[in-house]
């Protein structure tokens, strides 16, 4: 818990446990709309399956809204209902993650697949 934490200063808390605080902090708010930039940022394997069970919990306990935008796809897939996929700015696909693991736009941009 972040009781633990409480008597830490910022810079002697670990990359994922400072992630964790920061959303924390931000939940304080109470917010209907939570904006997740890069979360698993700097994290190991273990930080990162904390941060997903963290934030699955926030949206099922109180209904917040969460927009995350993620470069790690396998976690994006992993707990998203609907998902963009934006390259360049440009939007590729949208929809649920089996949708857009299928999408073929999708598949060329990320894997590189070529048509020659």
């Amino acid at each position: 818990g972040f009781t633990a934490l409480a008597d830490r200063l910022p810079a002697e808390l670990s990359g994922g446990q400072a992630q964790r605080v920061a959303l924390a902090r931000a939940l304080a708010g109470e917010p209907a709309l939570l904006l997740l930039d890069e979360p698993m940022a700097g994290m190991n394997h273990e930080e990162k399956e904390d941060m997903v069970r963290y934030i699955l919990d926030v949206n099922d306990e109180y209904g917040t809204t969460i927009v995350l935008i993620e470069h790690d796809m396998s976690v994006v897939m992993d707990i998203s209902d609907r998902v963009v996929v934006l390259d360049y700015g440009k939007k590729l696909a949208a929809g649920t993650p089996d949708e857009v693991k299928r999408n073929q736009d999708v598949i060329d941009a990320y894997l590189g697949v070529s048509h020659d």
